[in-house]
């Protein structure tokens, strides 16, 4: 006997050509919504994007209502990781200008803080807050200076327009002195770097 109501109950035009699914549906109408859904499951299935597995999952997430969100591990870094803007205890708002100085200079916050960086850009031109060891912020400006029109983005840098904001949400995981900087090229050599002290 069929269930009323489930994929089966279909009028015989509309299964003719589809298998026994045991699900259990409330009305003919979300019946044939089901189906769509079996089938487009079925089509995910049986035509896999060539460009790999992220692509294929954001196809299902998409077809089945969920978020595009790309899920990337945290990256541990020897001066804290990406935060999660959940747990987020403090805000701190960075403030950056055509001086090529960032305001303030210097920042204090505690290990184990997970903190969110208002970043605003007062100037005229392209600015950036960057973290890092200052070895790193080093040669990292050194290859922009080379590569100038190269993209970068990472969790732990924001790249403001004249007169805009960005954030940054970051748990400082280590404790020592690191640094800040903007690695737009010149700006850099022209003092662009703040001081991070992590207690």
């Amino acid at each position: 006997m069929r269930t009323p109501g489930s994929c089966r109950s279909l009028p015989a035009r509309h299964r003719s050509a589809r298998p026994a699914c045991p699900c259990v549906v409330p009305t003919a109408t979300a019946a044939t919504e089901h189906w769509r859904t079996h089938e487009l499951r079925s089509s995910l299935r049986r035509w896999p994007a060539p460009a790999g597995w992220w692509f294929r999952r954001r196809a299902r997430r998409q077809a089945f209502g969920a978020p595009d969100v790309r899920c990337r591990p945290v990256e541990a870094t020897p001066f804290g990781q990406e935060g999660d803007p959940k747990r987020v205890t403090r805000t701190i708002r960075v403030g950056m200008n055509d001086r090529m100085r960032f305001d303030p200079a210097t920042i204090n916050v505690r290990k184990g803080e997970t903190v969110r960086f208002v970043v605003a850009n007062r100037g005229a031109v392209l600015h950036e807050m960057v973290l890092g060891t200052a070895q790193a912020l080093k040669e990292h400006a050194e290859m922009m200076k080379k590569h100038p029109g190269m993209e970068h983005d990472e969790p732990s840098m924001a790249h403001v327009k004249p007169g805009a904001t960005g954030d940054i949400v970051w748990q400082f995981t280590q404790s020592g002195e690191f640094q800040f900087a903007c690695l737009v090229p010149g700006h850099f050599e022209a003092g662009m770097v703040g001081t991070l002290v992590v207690r």
